[in-house]
């Protein structure tokens, strides 16, 4: 779903912090683990004027990672022009009216950086990985590519055959497939159950118009945050953003919200497909909002659910009562828990992936091993999760790319970005009775949302999905 301009030679630096934040697998002193986090650079923030965000995090390396996170993706489409944020990622490195798309690429080659793009339901990213000297390069490509794209006809229908073809590519991936129909139900008739790249239709009939507009709306100032990590001076990059950024609109869309609707239906949709070897099956119910104070309690009810699948050695041992019994009855090739986060809503849920005839044995150990979480699980288990949970967001902010990642969400989600000090407090202060309480309020006896495709005669019905929420106790 990226575009991408790979460079003929690509530098990999690791992030200097690394070995300190992993220390903590051979330091158990909690006060040298917290002074770690607290060694770690601050992020700065800077507002403009216009209402851009500029924020950075200084790690004085070599190599820099720079980006545009903008407040807008397929949540903010309606049923006519679904697609449309997804049809201009392809359209950003096509040239624009100051570069065409051969010197696009070649000032991208030349610096040997990286750039990239992607599309989510609320955001649309385009960023830069490069020597930190080139920043102002990156920066001035970027800022190029959001303000003044060209949208030539030819380009269009060229990208047009593009994405459908990309669809195709996509129906193969049933995992991708299952949490698209998973949104279609869960967020039946508003815009969240929209997919991505929109329907055929839509993408047969988009055009220069439709993309005009769409950037009209939302690429306007007080929706964007650029953002950057790595070795970046933050005051230059202000700087750089105030020289580049100076034709973005201050304006406040709020139709844009207005649009920006859900409502969550317990539902299910079935794609039997006998032809499939493997069933795949997605549970989920209703979860909350990125600024929710139940989100880290609901995060750490997920990993105390766990990750699993085949190829893990020592799966008997594990504290996963669910991994241990997959492994053991062999109820599942493989399982994850996600907790899928928006603005003001989310997905807490399991996703699996089993043989025909077990669909019904691994949904009963899975509802069985949720009700526990609702009402059984021990401060052990909790303090084993939190850990887990702790080192896994140790380890995903492994590089300039992904922390620059982070302060771009957080930015969006949070109007901050949230010190790992002050993230890890919260972890540490989720306590038994914490996650009890938001498994009540969140998942006991509550109206599940079901996607599942492949060979599924064998998975309940509706109806005794939905029963088996509440655990009766004599």
């Amino acid at each position: 779903m990226a575009s991408l301009l790979k460079p003929s030679i690509g530098l990999r630096l690791y992030n200097r912090w690394q070995p300190l934040l992993f220390r903590r697998t051979k330091v158990t002193d909690t006060a040298k683990f917290r002074a770690t986090l607290l060694n770690i650079p601050p992020t700065q923030v800077t507002q403009l004027k216009s209402g851009l965000r500029v924020a950075s995090e200084d790690t004085g390396l070599q190599t820099t990672t720079v980006g545009v996170w903008i407040n807008a993706g397929s949540r903010f489409e309606n049923d006519n022009n679904n697609g449309v944020a997804h049809f201009l990622e392809h359209m950003a490195f096509k040239g624009t009216r100051n570069r065409s798309q051969v010197d696009l690429e070649l000032e991208v080659e030349n610096m040997g950086a990286h750039l990239n793009a992607y599309t989510s339901r609320e955001q649309i990213v385009f960023y830069a990985k490069c020597p930190s000297q080139d920043v102002p390069k990156a920066i001035a490509l970027l800022a190029d590519i959001i303000q003044n794209p060209k949208l030539g006809e030819a380009e269009i229908e060229r990208e047009r055959d593009v994405i459908l073809r990309e669809m195709q590519e996509i129906e193969s991936n049933l995992q991708e497939v299952v949490f698209d129909h998973l949104h279609a139900t869960a967020y039946q008739g508003t815009p969240l159950g929209n997919t991505i790249l929109g329907p055929t239709k839509n993408i047969r009939s988009i055009g220069k118009t439709d993309l005009e507009q769409y950037i009209k709306e939302h690429y306007t100032a007080p929706r964007i945050v650029l953002a950057a990590a790595g070795g970046v001076c933050h005051n230059d990059l202000v700087k750089l953003a105030e020289q580049n950024f100076s034709s973005l609109s201050s304006s406040v869309n709020s139709n844009a919200e207005a649009l920006a609707t859900y409502r969550f239906t317990g539902s299910e949709v079935r794609v039997r497909d006998d032809s499939l070897p493997l069933a795949h099956v997605a549970i989920a119910v209703e979860g909350c909002g990125w600024t929710d104070p139940d989100n880290v309690p609901l995060l750490v009810a997920s990993t105390f659910i766990g990750v699993w699948d085949r190829s893990q050695s020592g799966s008997v041992n594990s504290a996963s009562k669910l991994a241990v019994a997959s492994a053991v009855d062999g109820l599942c090739h493989s399982f994850r828990s996600f907790n899928t986060c928006y603005k003001d809503t989310g997905l807490w849920g399991l996703y699996f992936v089993c043989d025909p005839l077990s669909c019904e044995d691994m949904l009963f150990n899975v509802q069985k091993e949720w009700m526990r979480l609702c009402t059984m699980i021990t401060e052990g288990e909790v303090e084993r999760a939190k850990n887990l949970l702790k080192t896994n967001m140790l380890m995903h902010l492994n590089g300039t790319t992904p922390i620059c990642e982070d302060i771009g969400r957080q930015m969006l989600c949070y109007n901050r970005r949230i010190p790992l000090h002050e993230l890890e407090q919260r972890i540490d202060s989720v306590t038994a009775q914490n996650v009890r309480d938001v498994g009540m309020k969140y998942i006991y006896d509550r109206c599940p949302a079901v996607a599942a495709v492949g060979p599924v005669e064998n998975l309940p019905d509706y109806m005794r999905i939905r029963a088996s929420m509440t655990w009766t106790r004599l």
